[in-house]
């Protein structure tokens, strides 16, 4: 059986300040994620850099950087708070 969180993704985001953003789920929840603890690794590291993170996009799926560097939905949608 799939969990319904399986199969969410990101359908918009609103960048708030520093490392926050308000991300808009396909599920119609709504969450605030504070990125700047979740940037941990040798990808995400740079983002730690705000200049570098800034440097977003939104593609059909979920949140991706001009390095490369993305997050599964789910995981973003877990780590939120609610709006």
């Amino acid at each position: 059986m799939v969990n319904e969180l399986d199969l969410i993704r990101i359908i918009d985001v609103d960048y708030i300040k520093d490392y926050t953003m308000k991300l808009t789920f396909s599920n119609g929840d709504v969450r605030v994620v504070d990125f700047l603890p979740l940037l941990t690794g040798k990808l995400h590291e740079p983002l730690k850099d705000l200049d570098n993170f800034i440097q977003f996009g939104l593609n059909h799926w979920t949140l991706e950087w001009y390095n490369g560097a993305d997050f599964a939905p789910d995981y973003l949608y877990e780590h939120g708070s609610v709006a």
